[in-house]
């Protein structure tokens, strides 16, 4: 798709979330783009909240939202907490506005009042593709009666609706700037409830009259809204309003195929929820940047980036159509990088409440930033200190059976002890003193050195892979080396 020109000037783009739960990483990667694009141009970020489905309504949702966000970095320039110049940011507060333009729809003839129960649309939608053209002479609305007869039963105070009244025989059509043009008949278009029976406006009535309201130039959110952009189109016509551009962004798939649900990504060990991606100890960072290529590419070989790098190189153009696949071993991947990036006493501070989380406490923290440099180039996460290389801060409970199977030969047990004698008898516990004692040890016995480095690793870690063995042993100590080879030489024989 070819560069587009935009008014940096006046970008005002909006992430709009609903507290209906708690912000999932789809939403999370929405507002992100959304940031990007705001910073990439010298634009605006606004958060709106759209409560208006008070139904579904979550007390601590839209905290979590701001959380979510600030956890991130991904600052606000106008929002609930923030303020700005075209408040106020929730919806549950404009509601005065939204009627105010359903009711002006209803007079110029784009919208009506309908009074049918539940049941008779129910029966409706069974037999009709769609509550529209075809089938709201059929239904009790003030298309079916008198002027008179509407108001008295609107006097009454009877239970109705607004419905926006679709035209007949139209293509409505919009060009996104990552799909293309988009263009819809006018027959497939449901007659849209724009205010609900308890005077709250749906999504559709109210981000129309919103985005109008606070100037956003730019609509940037996820790709199951294609099917609500025409109705938003109608009614930006309806009203006389110049509509924002467009950009529907790719779905997430989940790894095995299929949108990525809540009950997929359970299914897989999926976090769905941003609050489950700082629960578990992901870098913020390494979200961030593994979001960002769920659906857009740099242009380059490069995949590492922070959120400044990604605010310089991001652009809409290089967002792509085609679905994104959720790759958690990728994820995981971004998240080692990022840790790799962090100095020595952060990546510490960092671990640390993993470590007491396991009952690993009392650490010395020198002692703690002299394992993370062993270990920091084989780590993932934080919590692979108290996880896979918790040997560096409590003896191992047992033993890999394969690993003993592999590399705890006949001789294996006399060779170690032999390698535990010399242990005891050295000065210096230095890395170069440590292997220098164990090669000459194989070459006293007529052994390969790997004869002895394995089941050594294996005694002292209860593994068969980590950091370098000689790294590894200093870092343990006398003590804890030598009283770990004797056990194991008991234990395994």
């Amino acid at each position: 798709m070819g560069t587009q020109e935009f008014n940096r000037s006046s970008i005002r783009v909006r992430f709009a979330p609903s507290p209906t739960g708690y912000l999932h990483i789809g939403g999370l990667r929405t507002a992100l783009y959304c940031y990007l694009f705001a910073r990439s141009q010298g634009g605006h970020l606004v958060l709106r909240i759209e409560d208006t489905d008070r139904t579904r309504f979550v007390a601590d949702a839209e905290n979590d939202i701001a959380q979510a966000l600030w956890w991130c970095g991904l600052e606000v320039d106008e929002g609930p907490e923030q303020g700005g110049s075209y408040g106020p940011y929730r919806q549950s507060e404009r509601q005065s506005l939204y009627v105010k333009y359903a009711e002006s729809l209803v007079a110029s003839g784009h919208a009506y009042y309908a009074f049918d129960s539940p049941d008779s649309i129910a029966a409706l939608r069974k037999t009709n593709a769609a509550y529209g053209i075809g089938t709201r002479r059929q239904m009790d609305n003030s298309l079916t009666q008198s002027s008179d007869v509407v108001q008295r039963r609107l006097d009454a105070k009877e239970e109705h609706v607004i419905r926006l009244r679709v035209p007949e025989n139209e293509t409505v059509q919009f060009h996104d700037l990552i799909k293309g043009t988009v263009k819809v008949s006018s027959e497939s278009i449901d007659d849209q409830v724009l205010i609900k029976s308890d005077g709250m406006p749906t999504y559709h009535l109210a981000n129309v009259v919103d985005d109008h309201h606070m100037a956003i130039s730019h609509v940037i959110r996820g790709d199951e809204w294609i099917p609500s952009t025409p109705k938003h189109i109608l009614l930006y016509q309806m009203l006389g309003w110049q509509p924002p551009k467009m950009a529907h962004l790719p779905l997430i798939l989940s790894p095995t195929g299929g949108k990525l649900s809540k009950r997929s990504a359970e299914r897989q060990g999926i976090p769905i929820n941003v609050r489950d991606y700082r629960a578990r100890g992901f870098e913020p960072e390494a979200v961030v940047n593994f979001l960002a290529f769920l659906g857009w590419n740099p242009g380059s070989e490069d995949e590492v980036f922070g959120l400044k790098d990604l605010e310089q190189v991001f652009s809409l153009e290089r967002v792509g159509s085609a679905p994104a696949q959720f790759d958690l071993n990728k994820l995981n991947w971004f998240n080692g990088q990022h840790l790799r990036r962090l100095d020595i006493e952060a990546l510490a501070n960092r671990a640390l409440p993993f470590l007491e989380a396991h009952g690993i406490q009392g650490q010395d923290h020198r002692y703690l930033q002299e394992v993370c440099l062993l270990v920091r180039d084989r780590m993932e996460h934080a919590e692979d200190l108290s996880t896979r290389f918790s040997y560096c801060f409590v003896d191992p409970e047992r033993f890999d059976l394969v690993g003993v199977k592999k590399r705890w030969k006949a001789d294996a047990a006399d060779l170690v002890r032999g390698y535990v004698d010399r242990l005891e008898a050295i000065k210096s516990f230095g890395e170069e003193t440590l292997e220098r004692e164990l090669r000459t040890l194989a070459e006293e016995r007529g052994v390969g050195a790997g004869r002895i480095i394995h089941p050594v690793r294996l005694a002292v870690s209860g593994t068969t892979a980590g950091p370098s063995l000689f790294a590894l042993l200093h870092v343990l100590g006398r003590d804890t080396c030598i009283r770990r080879l004797r056990k194991a030489v008991h234990l395994l024989g």
